[in-house]
């Protein structure tokens, strides 16, 4: 039975306190914290001195000489100064606070899942992580830089306000409250909606990140089967998902933003009309009046501000769930608390001992089955075997890209799970047979498995991968950028590249998964010639396919469903006519009856 999303294992919470978290990454900007709310507190406290002038202004600007008058305008045109200095202030530090706190989510995100094991990723759809690592951060970048600015701006003209508009009417004070009560309500309501609609919309997305990078990175396979059609068909049926689940989501925020606006404005209406009437009876002043009205319009709008921020929170917080996920997510594969130091020099003996082993997403399917297999330093096998037969596990079991179920894997007798994996990565060689190229030039790919080395060293390199003559043909030689995932390059190509990274890393250990399986006749003896001389004196394992790779191994290993079921030399192998035998056969085009000398 295979196993669900890692991701999607995990439950899902339903409130904004999830947002604590990113107060991890605010601490180390304190500093720029502080002058945010400084400038914040500033900005608000001018927006609530406007009331109070303007109140002076009505109730004794018009009855004062000009003079007078002027003092009261100039008096307001310095609060008005004063809040554009403050907001300008507040503005700047909250948005380059935000752009400072993505940047350092992100950082942290990338750090954590490029360190995850397979098992992850065996699980866990590579457009899904990276809708996370984009979207989601933007979200939180739009809260922090932005909307809880907003939402404290608007915590603390509400509070002040309120303050206010008490010392000027108690009585219309009641009535506004009142009012904002009615308002706090569908906020409420409706912002427990927009946060679950939130979060389903974000997966939508990300469900069409998936499908598109997948679809995209096969792109030849797909229009070599001719499913373009059948791609835009169901490309579109993502999309239109994603735009229901963002249209519901849209219309639950705009039912919450109207019935927002209908309440504010509704009491500004109401409270003008009772005030009018107080201002006619000689209750309170024009003055008062415009005070208390600009006031509840201030305290309305903070509160329906408040409602827009709240849905903004609740998508925020949706991101946010998704990040800590992720971050939350822990690898089976680590090093332990107090590894083991490998062996230094380095020899290269490698031990299986009664190794079992299952995926993790085929977890009823022994892909290895009381496996035991030594190597000796400096020692050449060969794994040969059906397909399905483990010879690549023992690769990854190698490489400590995953651990045993049961048994134990020994390199220079240090058991992998005891040791550093890093340590023990850096004593191995690896060529695949499907080379990975990365979008960068040819010094940049060459030099991956070591990159201090020197032009002189990359250029020897390519030269023993017989890449050399190619490379120097490219358009800017070793300079040339070789577009993603190698675009610019032949199958061939692209493999001596992986070959030549593999002999400018110059390891203890070389793995080569049929590492010349692309290469045409000619280029195959050259790079067989290179490799025979890197495997001088080092511990190989090869995944053989063809007869040259087996005739010169030490040992050949034959497997089949997980297990040794046989081992010598080519010939002894062609004699016993048994598994090998038929394998030569039918990959080498052999006739069983032929045994041909190793030697």
């Amino acid at each position: 039975m295979s196993r669900k999303p890692i991701l999607d294992e995990r439950p899902k919470g339903n409130s904004i306190r999830v947002l604590a978290h990113i107060f991890e990454f605010l601490s180390p900007y304190r500093v720029r914290v502080i002058a945010a709310l400084v400038s914040l507190v500033v900005a608000a406290g001018a927006v609530l001195a406007i009331g109070q002038a303007l109140r002076r202004v009505v109730d004794f600007g018009f009855s004062a000489d000009s003079a007078v008058l002027d003092q009261y305008f100039l008096a307001l045109l310095g609060i008005v100064a004063l809040l554009a200095v403050a907001t300008y202030g507040r503005y700047y530090c909250v948005s380059s606070l935000g752009e400072r706190v993505v940047a350092d989510i992100r950082r942290r995100v990338y750090e954590h899942i490029i360190g995850l094991s397979p098992e992850f990723y065996e699980t866990t759809r590579t457009g899904e992580v990276l809708s996370r690592l984009t979207t989601d951060t933007t979200l939180i970048q739009s809260v922090v830089g932005s909307s809880a600015s907003v939402a404290l701006r608007n915590v603390l003209i509400f509070i002040g306000g309120s303050a206010l508009l008490i010392v000027s009417s108690p009585k219309l004070t009641g009535l506004v409250f009142f009012i904002v009560l009615l308002v706090v309500l569908p906020i409420i309501f409706f912002g427990r909606r927009v946060r679950r609609l939130s979060r389903e919309s974000q997966d939508r997305v990300a469900d069409v990140g998936a499908f598109a990078g997948e679809s995209l990175d096969a792109v030849r396979t797909v229009q070599a089967f001719g499913r373009e059609g059948a791609n835009r068909r169901r490309f579109g049926d993502v999309v239109e998902s994603a735009y229901r689940t963002a249209v519901r989501q849209i219309k639950s925020r705009a039912m919450l933003t109207g019935i927002v606006i209908l309440f504010v404005f509704g009491a500004v209406d109401i409270v003008l009309w009772i005030g009018a009437r107080d201002v006619i009876a000689g209750v309170m002043t024009g003055g008062q009046l415009a005070a208390f009205v600009f006031y509840a319009v201030m305290v309305a709008g903070s509160v329906g501000s408040l409602s827009e921020v709240y849905g903004d929170l609740q998508r925020a917080a949706g991101a946010t769930e998704r990040l800590m996920e992720l971050l939350a997510t822990r690898s089976s594969i680590a090093a332990p608390t107090s590894p083991v130091d490998m062996p230094k020099p380095p020899r290269g003996a490698i031990h299986f001992e009664n190794v079992t082993f299952c995926y993790p997403t085929r977890p009823d399917v022994k892909a290895l089955n009381s496996f035991s297999l030594s190597v000796v330093p400096g020692e050449r096998i060969a794994l040969v075997g059906p397909s399905g037969a483990g010879k690549t596990t023992v690769f990854q079991l190698l490489l400590r890209f995953y651990d045993p179920v049961s048994g134990r894997v020994l390199l220079d007798d240090v058991d992998l799970r005891d040791a550093c994996p890093e340590d023990v990565r850096g004593r191995i060689g690896l060529v695949p047979q499907d080379p990975v190229i990365f979008a960068e030039d040819v010094w940049a790919n060459i030099r991956y498995g070591k990159p201090k080395a020197t032009e002189d060293d990359v250029r020897a390199a390519a030269t023993a991968a017989a890449a050399a003559e190619f490379v120097e043909r490219l358009p800017d030689g070793f300079g040339t950028y070789l577009g993603e995932r190698g675009a610019q390059l032949s199958g061939g190509q692209r493999q001596r590249i992986s070959i030549a990274r593999a002999i400018l890393r110059n390891p203890t250990i070389l793995l080569l998964d049929e590492a010349t399986s692309a290469l045409d006749a000619e280029n195959e003896r050259m790079v067989q010639q290179a490799l025979e001389t890197l495997m001088e004196g080092r511990t190989t394992i090869v995944i053989a396919h063809r007869l040259a790779t087996v005739l010169k191994a030490d040992r050949i290993i034959v497997m089949d469903a997980g297990n040794v079921v046989a081992t010598g030399t080519h010939a002894e192998l062609m004699a016993q006519d048994g598994l090998y035998a038929r394998l030569a056969e039918l990959q080498f085009d052999m006739p069983r009856n032929t045994v041909v000398a190793a030697q």
